[in-house]
């Protein structure tokens, strides 16, 4: 990404509200030139920042997470006039909450959007290859992430289960009929 950008947060927020009337607005469909850097920035624990300062006001938020869109390994903010980059130190979303409906599970995010996971929205889980530490992720939209939170992962793993996942035993779990590894049964205590 280039330098900073004389675009300010007010005025994407405006752009914003325009374009999120009647849902979420087609990002994915938007073109707009870029226009450089924002000092904004998403930390690992879901909390937004503008000019370093935590943007306190939740409703400014998820209007921001509404016209978020990443490209390759960059984050963008975007209009139909305007694309802005901005720094997403994990995911840009964090899965605070599950609960099970049915064959189902629903997460909700810090930003109020909800998803089953299944096929269509994948459960993945990364490991530290120092410690081993797992990283839970359940892609949102458009090939955005919430890391799922620690209490939430907790429940999950109590509720896993072993299945063959190519060819061997895995301990994962089961939603909308798709299974997602979590670690190899052979691995666990």
């Amino acid at each position: 990404m280039t330098g900073q950008v004389g675009i300010s947060a007010e005025s994407l927020a405006s752009s914003a509200k325009k374009a999120a009337k009647g849902g979420l607005p087609p990002v994915d469909k938007w073109n707009p030139e870029f226009c450089g850097d924002l000092d904004m920035r998403i930390a690992r624990d879901g909390t937004w920042f503008y000019l370093g300062t935590p943007i306190g006001r939740h409703e400014l938020v998820k209007l921001f997470s509404s016209i978020l869109r990443k490209d390759g390994d960059d984050y963008f903010l975007v209009t139909p006039v305007e694309k802005v980059g901005i720094t997403v130190d994990d995911a840009p979303f964090v899965a605070v909450d599950f609960a099970r409906e049915g064959d189902a599970l629903r997460f909700v995010t810090n930003v109020e959007d909800e998803v089953l996971a299944g096929p269509d929205h994948p459960i993945r889980v990364v490991r530290d290859p120092e410690t081993g530490e797992p990283s839970p992720y359940v892609n949102i939209r458009r090939n955005l992430e919430a890391l799922i939170d620690r209490k939430s992962f907790y429940r999950l793993v109590e509720i896993g289960e072993h299945a063959d996942h190519e060819g061997e035993s895995w301990f994962g779990l089961r939603s909308q009929g798709a299974f997602f590894p979590i670690i190899p049964s052979a691995e666990l205590p």
